[in-house]
């Protein structure tokens, strides 16, 4: 791991009403030829709009392509936009961002994230997830060179995808003590700088959790500068496994029985409840601060039928074979789901 490069971004800011400087903090940076901004249909007004305003004032040339999902084919049609001369922005939610990212690292150019909602941990991380015709691949990307969070923005967003950015958040307390086993069974590479500051990064919420409310500028930058440093400890680690384990694993296996799945921060979550009780840890501790920050904790309150849930955890182990987790290399059985399960309230 010595001699692997480390991706940052050269400069952050989290702060109201940034997104009006857009055009000096390009300029700044030297990526004032040409501006590709990559946004979506919902984005585009709150996001967007602002963006191009602050361009056309500074007479720097742009172009916009809107994008309402996070696949292959989406990305093809940005990268078919992009010259050699174009700075990517990514002004949105997870699958703009991801585009974005993506298109503009096949393409050798830089990339600005710019994000409109505080709802996953892709915002700063060299990691895209791209949607295939039956399941969700964790692409290899860039970090982007800017990260411009208008934390007013990030406040009007609607809570509850604050809520699953904070969910988000706390799998990260799952995701290192999977990290912590395949070290130990497996003799896998662990970062512990990289750990560290991902667990950090969920204290952060925890010990904030009285101040996380809905409509608060103030609620959106604690969740988006906790978001930026566990998006540097994957950096730092090279992959995701500072944030991603066995609660993910049962997300991604819900994506792939579900024709419609709650909200990724919202699922995995609730795996974290689930990993906590098979880790021997404070379960409930995860369970009450998820709903402090309003989200959900159980398979009700995001529309899944508890048959759903005991399928997803008997085949996360399947998803991603070669990370090791508290799942093992079998999974757990169907009876050994549904106590899980019902122990900790995630299924009546």
């Amino acid at each position: 791991m010595s001699n692997r490069k480390i991706q940052m971004p050269r400069e952050v800011y989290i702060d109201p009403g940034i997104i009006s400087d857009t055009a000096k903090i390009c300029k700044s940076l030297r990526l004032d030829k040409q501006i590709l901004i990559v946004t979506g249909k919902h984005t585009y007004d709150i996001g967007a709009l602002p963006v191009m305003e602050s361009l056309e004032k500074a007479d720097i040339p742009f172009e916009v392509t809107k994008v309402d999902r996070a696949t292959y084919e989406s990305i093809s049609e940005v990268e078919e936009l992009i010259t050699p001369d174009t700075t990517v922005l990514g002004i949105g939610g997870g699958k703009v961002i991801d585009v974005a990212k993506l298109s503009s690292h096949n393409q050798g150019v830089y990339f600005v994230s710019m994000p409109t909602t505080a709802s996953h941990d892709g915002i700063v991380s060299p990691l895209a997830s791209i949607k295939n015709p039956n399941t969700s691949t964790s692409a290899k990307a860039q970090s982007p060179i800017a990260v411009i969070a208008d934390t007013e923005i990030l406040a009007q967003s609607p809570f509850r995808l604050l809520a699953a950015g904070c969910a988000d958040l706390i799998a990260n307390f799952t995701a290192i003590k999977d990290w912590e086993l395949a070290h130990r069974l497996k003799h896998e590479p662990i970062s512990e700088s990289a750990a560290a500051l991902s667990i950090m990064s969920a204290h952060l919420i925890t010990d904030n959790v009285a101040n996380i409310k809905p409509g608060l500028e103030a609620s959106a930058r604690i969740v988006m500068k906790s978001l930026f440093s566990g998006g540097m400890a994957i950096s730092i680690a090279g992959s995701s496994r500072p944030a991603s384990g066995s609660e993910h694993l049962f997300s991604h296996a819900l994506d792939k029985i579900l024709d419609k799945p709650a909200l990724h921060g919202e699922q995995c979550g609730i795996g974290t409840i689930l990993m906590m009780y098979l880790h021997g840890g404070d379960w409930m501790a995860i369970k009450n601060t998820l709903e402090a920050v309003q989200a959900p904790t159980t398979a009700k309150e995001i529309g899944i039928n508890d048959e759903d849930i005991i399928e997803a955890l008997v085949m996360a182990h399947k998803i991603r074979p070669e990370r090791y987790t508290i799942l093992g290399d079998n999974g757990i059985s169907k009876e050994a789901a549904y106590e899980l399960a019902q122990k900790t309230g995630v299924i009546e």
